[in-house]
């Protein structure tokens, strides 16, 4: 797994670690104790769902906490002449199909936001490939060749998919 993440990833799950930590759990906490001073907790259902949902909250922060401590940012790429991580890359397949990701690190996944993993296997096919080289995606159900048509720093207009 990769431990590179752009800064503003960093960002977003520094903000998350800490919306769980101060405003949710304690939230969630102090909803468990209420429920509790109510009587018998086997059968109430707030009692019962707080402490699962604690319990999910506790183990987000876990994750996000041993992901936070390895973390490395990885600057934005200056002027890229290959595909590494954090560029955007645009590729055109045999049926003319064109597509733009931009290879992020696990932790900044979101395909509808065109961000995919570098580890994925797209991103290992596309990973040092240059403008204009041709390259072979394995998928699941065959191999796919696509073209590279742009490899940018910054994120392209979005008409190109």
């Amino acid at each position: 797994m990769t431990d590179l993440i752009s800064a503003a990833g960093l960002k977003k799950l520094e903000e998350e670690y800490h919306q769980l930590w101060r405003v949710e759990r304690p939230k969630v906490v102090q909803g468990v104790s209420d429920a509790a001073a109510e009587g018998d907790r086997s059968e109430n259902a707030e009692y019962i769902y707080g402490k699962k949902r604690l319990r999910e909250i506790d183990r987000k922060l876990k994750h996000l906490g041993s992901r936070l401590k390895v973390l490395r940012v990885a600057g934005p790429p200056a002027r890229p002449g290959s595909v590494t991580f954090g560029c955007w890359v645009t590729y055109e397949d045999e049926g003319g199909l064109s597509r733009c990701y931009q290879l992020v690190g696990p932790d900044e996944i979101d395909v509808t936001e065109g961000r995919i993993s570098i580890d994925s296997p797209v991103g290992q096919a596309l990973l040092h490939k240059k403008l204009d080289d041709e390259v072979v995606i394995s998928r699941p159900n065959g191999e796919l060749t696509v073209y590279i048509t742009d490899i940018s720093a910054t994120q392209p207009d979005s008409n190109s998919e």
